[in-house]
């Protein structure tokens, strides 16, 4: 009976989810290019599916000739190998819109990254990236290479050009004078964040989200400013995750730090500087649109100075005394003037170095003050919390002030569990209003 279930299965495929369900089902493009570090695709390979992915290789002749043969990736994978494309149109079959769920570019050499970056499309694995691009399907990439070529201008500019559009890098670490890849087991835990941490255990399916995220400014003179300091990658992580969890989202974003880049995916972005273009951008879209969330984590400036000056204020002339007024709680006015009268509002309240006690009462007295469903609250001046940390913890608080403490984290995984706690909150208020 056993060998009768097996028919037809490559042997190779015995090992699928034998560590592991985690991303079960999911199925992963493994593009493997002319590096060294190619052999390592091998253990990666099998990696993935003993924690339940259905990997299929794509490979360059670079790659083929000199460093691993097809017929070990056949082997690894239990899939037909791409190594040239025919009249089956592989690289469609692969990479079209809904066909897979993952590319992942492991290792990926400079001469790679420089075409798919330039539009050069002249190699299978080039090809399968193009169709990628344009058809959105997330593209995780694991450079290696030498770490002078790591470093050069041009090939930092196209790394920078392929974040901006919304593929993800594996940093490699620089030892010995190279760009070491990533190893497998380290690959694994992006491809599980990437394909599973943003869903929700409840679905935000047909909900209209509006989230807010970075900070604004307020000008001095034409060159200085008055702001808060955000990274914005709390609120593009809830915004990535409300995507994923079926929401449609629109984004009003600040200034981020960091280098923190708004993907691709998310569509609906307006790019905001001072806080009255937040007051405005907020009062424009929840009057002329009916939202069900509203997610306000951006960092709005508190004061704003009197008066601009419209030239550059000289520094010759000794002390200087800027009048600052206090700049609207933008928050506050979210309900009042929201189309949806059932609107659910989550406010976030940040405070320095203070206690658990001070810190949640605070954010529950800021929660009536904007007549809000949740807040969440953080500590910038604990280990790990600081501005442009990727790791966050927070005490999600709701009208009853029940707490919920989540410790130290990844920002992703907050980020689905703020979902999570909204979904479950949402789903409550429907029921009870049937």
């Amino acid at each position: 009976m056993h060998l009768a279930n097996k028919r037809g299965t490559h042997p190779s495929k015995d090992i699928v989810a034998t560590q592991g369900k985690e991303i079960l089902g999911k199925k992963i493009v493994l593009c493997i290019t002319g590096s060294v570090a190619a052999y390592k695709a091998i253990d990666l390979a099998r990696l993935l599916m003993r924690h339940g992915a259905d990997v299929y290789a794509v490979m360059s002749e670079s790659s083929t000739s000199t460093l691993i043969k097809a017929d070990i990736m056949k082997w690894a994978t239990g899939n037909e190998v791409v190594t040239k494309l025919t009249g089956k149109l592989e690289h469609i079959a692969l990479a079209d819109t809904g066909m897979s769920d993952l590319i992942l570019v492991y290792p990926c050499t400079a001469n790679t990254i420089g075409k798919i970056a330039n539009g050069i499309d002249d190699t299978t694995v080039a090809s399968v990236l193009t169709v990628a691009l344009g058809s959105r399907i997330p593209i995780i990439v694991a450079p290696a290479m030498h770490e002078s070529m790591y470093t050069n201008n041009i090939i930092r500019q196209n790394v920078d050009r392929l974040k901006d559009i919304g593929v993800k890098f594996l940093e490699p670490s620089v030892e010995e004078g190279k760009a070491k890849i990533m190893e497998p087991e380290l690959v694994l835990q992006s491809v599980m964040r990437e394909l599973n941490e943003m869903h929700t255990s409840f679905s935000l399916e047909g909900k209209n989200i509006l989230v807010t995220a970075g900070s604004t400014v307020e000008h001095i003179d034409p060159i200085r400013v008055i702001t808060n300091l955000s990274s914005g990658k709390m609120g593009i992580a809830i915004a990535e995750g409300a995507l994923l969890a079926g929401a449609k989202v629109t984004l009003v974003y600040g200034h981020g730090s960091d280098g923190t880049r708004v993907p691709i995916k998310i569509r609906n972005v307006i790019k905001v500087n001072t806080s009255r273009e937040m007051e405005m951008t907020i009062s424009s879209e929840l009057s002329s649109k009916r939202y069900d969330i509203v997610i306000f984590c951006a960092a709005i400036t508190d004061f704003a100075p009197q008066q601009t000056s419209p030239k550059k204020i000289e520094t010759k002339k000794g002390k200087f005394v800027l009048p600052l007024l206090p700049t609207t709680k933008i928050v506050d006015r979210v309900k009042p003037i929201s189309r949806n009268n059932k609107l659910f509002l989550v406010a976030f309240k940040a405070e320095h170095d203070v206690s658990d006690s001070y810190l949640i009462n605070k954010a529950f007295q800021k929660l009536h003050e904007c007549d809000g469903d949740l807040v969440i609250a953080n500590d910038l001046g604990r280990k790990g919390c600081g501005i442009g940390s990727d790791e966050n913890e927070v005490f999600i608080i709701d009208r009853q002030k029940k707490v919920i403490h989540l410790p130290l984290q990844d920002k992703y995984q907050v980020a689905r569990k703020i979902l999570d706690t909204i979904a479950n909150l949402c789903q409550v208020q429907k029921d009870s209003n049937k």
